[in-house]
């Protein structure tokens, strides 16, 4: 009888399909969730404004204050304008191009799409033909392609009506970094009181947004942080805050029920041990600009799905989805004063290019925004 083994290709085979299904599963999410709303038609108005724009992929040295058109909303389009905006990370990738794998849509050499920024709060000048939750002259906050300008169209599904005890500043700062705190926290991490939630990152735009919102979930929440930013920390909730300078999370005693991840500056293996046997872990970022060129903060979410199926714990990646409902959410926390934007740096619009590099740095406290201009109060 031949007893030979049978050759172990197939489980290799196996294992690169898997690959293969995860690669392709995030080129698909990052595509979508990057991709902005679809270009409206050339509709000039016929008035002039001002507007960052950038024609080659590059530094903030690509970016520049020119004059363009004034566009006319389509139908289901709110015109803003815009009285404060903020800079993301988003920002720096739509300008970099990287990772490359986002040139799918954004373009491969050069981008398709001149504007830039995406986080905005504004006053409504004029509506299209199907908008019906909003009328000129409503202030609101949320997402529009070309955010950093005098103005913007926006789709009605992505915006929310400011609180009127907010300014535009903060309302600015809200969209991204602290819908992705939420969705991060809530659906994927299924957050509940009394968990043990660390926030990895916990003094930038998402993680102070992160530390606040689980707070209100009566979690108790570890915050951590560079020593510069303890006291920031503390003061936003947490129950305790790490200063990863002095002391290793994933070296310690405790274990976390729930860990928000916005750095990724740990092996998995690593963080599983600071995790609590069901414990889940959210990777929302990691990485700078020069990080990862073709899959900039995608890797660690590879390694995790491909870790998840053989643990009990849970590894997943978030990118986060602009929507009215959540935008909704964030608007009653702040009114209840449940959260508070933390701003680091105003800047105004010709200094977008500074603001995007000191964002780069890594070492913004909170959110940068840029100012239309001054705003003593709420709108």
């Amino acid at each position: 009888m031949n007893s030979t083994k049978p050759p172990k290709r197939p489980l290799l085979k196996k294992k690169s399909t898997r690959v293969a299904l995860v690669l392709f599963a995030l080129t698909v999410a990052t595509v979508w969730v990057f991709r902005p709303d679809p270009a409206p038609a050339p509709r000039g108005s016929g008035e002039p404004m001002q507007a960052i724009v950038y024609d080659d992929y590059g530094t903030a040295d690509v970016l520049r204050l020119a004059a363009i058109e004034k566009l006319l909303p389509l139908d289901h389009q709110v015109l803003i304008r815009v009285r404060a905006a903020a800079a993301n990370p988003l920002d720096w990738h739509y300008m970099r191009g990287t990772p490359y794998i986002m040139r799918l849509d954004s373009g491969l050499l050069k981008p398709k799409s001149n504007r830039i920024g995406v986080d905005m709060a504004g006053q409504v000048v004029a509506v299209g033909k199907t908008v019906t939750r909003f009328k000129p002259g409503d202030e609101v906050f949320g997402t529009g392609r070309g955010a950093f300008a005098e103005y913007v169209l926006a789709s009605e599904k992505n915006l929310a009506l400011k609180p009127a005890g907010v300014t535009f500043e903060q309302a600015a700062a809200v969209p991204i970094a602290a819908l992705t705190a939420l969705q991060g926290l809530r659906d994927k991490g299924n957050i509940q009181a009394g968990q043990k939630v660390l926030i990895n990152g916990a003094s930038g735009g998402v993680g102070t947004f992160a530390v606040q919102i689980a707070k209100s979930f009566d979690a108790e929440v570890t915050g951590v942080c560079s020593t510069r930013n303890v006291e920031l920390v503390r003061s936003l909730g947490a129950d305790h805050v790490i200063d990863y300078t002095k002391e290793d999370f994933t070296q310690g005693d405790v274990q976390y029920d729930l860990i928000l991840d916005n750095v990724g500056n740990h092996p998995l293996l690593a963080v599983r041990r600071a995790m609590s046997p069901d414990g889940i872990y959210v990777l929302i970022g990691g990485g700078g600009p020069d990080a990862g060129k073709w899959l900039g903060p995608m890797l660690g979410p590879i390694k995790g799905l491909l870790l998840s199926p053989f643990v009990s714990q849970q590894f997943v990646m978030l990118l986060a989805e602009i929507n009215k409902d959540d935008l909704a959410v964030m608007s009653d926390m702040m009114e209840a004063k449940k959260v508070t934007p933390v701003i680091d740096r105003m800047y105004p619009l010709n200094e977008v290019p500074e603001a995007i590099r000191y964002l780069e740095t890594g070492r913004a406290r909170g959110k940068v925004i840029i100012s239309m201009e001054p705003d003593d109060g709420a709108g």
